[in-house]
């Protein structure tokens, strides 16, 4: 990395001065690079500044440390001469792996699925939002909690919340697993309150804006709606869904859904935490898929998102692809046929996107018009 950069991360605060590992073998050879790319975003979101990162290429990832002792050791060592305080490991670790390398390099560790909590604990804004996210951080903790010396004390505990004989590991895990019960009953609160609200009549439709993370969905939004919902250049700048309405033409609105954005291989814990937050995608009577065309790994991101809306069983929902970003994507636009190229920013294409939804009101409408005959 460059001087310049490794100095201005250097006057950071300790616990936010990282050194970034990753193990690429034959099979995540294609995809390291943008996913490195992707995950010092991340890091950056989480508040981190990178000092170096160091990339060991393997045949198989090493079972007890992940890196190989030798270059743990390696590792241990340049941590201690950039004054790194964390260590950001972009492969995700076992928890024998984990213990192993704590071992060797005595900074805190964070993989990838631990800094993708991180930054959605500092992004959650609704109550809704902040359950879901310390309900996937539980889950997370819970698979992981093997001599782990976490510090548990604010999920609750005391005097009289101790079993006889119980060794720290059990009352450590016997709380998480409290704690997990509540959140599941406050959510599944959430969720019936969602029921209540989707099952008052609507007559405009539902769409629902779906996508990887950063690919400017949020602000298709604002300029679909002329909203002003937030906006952000990184990573999860938006969890809790926001739903905007939008005016289609005459006499013809419908309101649209930005949801959470996705990455490749998003934690199974975090899918499951915001069941209820993707419950609006199933209510939704089209999706519309937003692709940042100026991004060159777009097909990466695009199989993603694809692959979780398969296993969230919505691949049979009427879908609109629209690529994003045109105005800084250049001449060399994907060409797919009958995708739509907008431009959130200058507004170029916005009129396209009113006319597909509308074609999906009209739709709507006949179909209610006739289940009313």
């Amino acid at each position: 990395m460059a001087t310049r950069t490794i100095d201005a991360a250097r006057r950071a605060p300790l616990s936010a001065r990282a050194l970034v590992v990753a193990v690429e073998t034959r099979a995540s050879a294609a995809t390291l690079a943008p996913e490195l790319a992707e995950f010092e975003a991340l890091a950056e979101a989480a508040g981190a500044r990178v000092l170096d990162r160091i990339v060991q290429k393997r045949e198989a990832l090493d079972p007890a440390t992940l890196v190989g002792s030798g270059k743990a050791r390696e590792i241990a060592e340049r941590a201690k001469e950039l004054g790194a305080g964390l260590l950001l490991v972009l492969n995700d670790l076992r928890p024998r792996q984990r213990k192993n390398l704590e071992k060797i390099v005595p900074i805190p560790i964070v993989d990838r699925t631990m800094l993708i909590l991180d930054v959605f604990a500092r992004h959650a804004r609704s109550r809704e939002g902040k359950l879901q996210v310390e309900l996937a951080q539980l889950r997370y903790r819970q698979s992981n909690l093997i001599g782990v010396g976490a510090d548990l004390s604010r999920l609750g505990g005391g005097i009289g919340t101790r079993g006889p004989g119980e060794t720290k590991l059990e009352v450590d895990r016997r709380r998480i697993q409290e704690r997990i019960s509540v959140l599941r009953r406050q959510l599944e609160d959430v969720r019936r309150q969602r029921g209540i609200r989707r099952a008052a009549p609507h007559r405009e439709p539902l769409i629902a804006l779906v996508g990887y993370t950063n690919v400017g969905k949020s602000s298709l939004l604002n300029a679909l709606a002329r909203s002003d919902a937030f906006v952000a250049d990184q990573p999860f700048a938006t969890l809790d869904p926001t739903i905007r309405r939008a005016y289609l033409g005459p006499a013809n609105y419908a309101r649209i859904a930005d949801t959470v954005g996705f990455v490749t291989d998003l934690p199974k814990d975090l899918v499951s935490a915001f069941r209820a937050t993707l419950e609006e995608l199933r209510e939704a009577d089209a999706l519309v898929h937003v692709i940042d065309a100026s991004n060159p790994d777009w097909p990466r991101q695009r199989a993603a998102v694809e692959q979780l809306l398969g296993e969230l069983e919505l691949d049979a929902k009427p879908r609109i692809v629209a690529f994003n970003k045109i105005d800084v994507a250049g001449t060399a636009l994907p060409s797919e046929r009958g995708a739509l190229y907008v431009s959130a920013a200058t507004g170029a294409g916005l009129d396209d996107v009113r006319r597909a939804l509308l074609a999906i009101a009209s739709r709507r409408a006949k179909q209610r018009d006739r289940a009313a005959r």
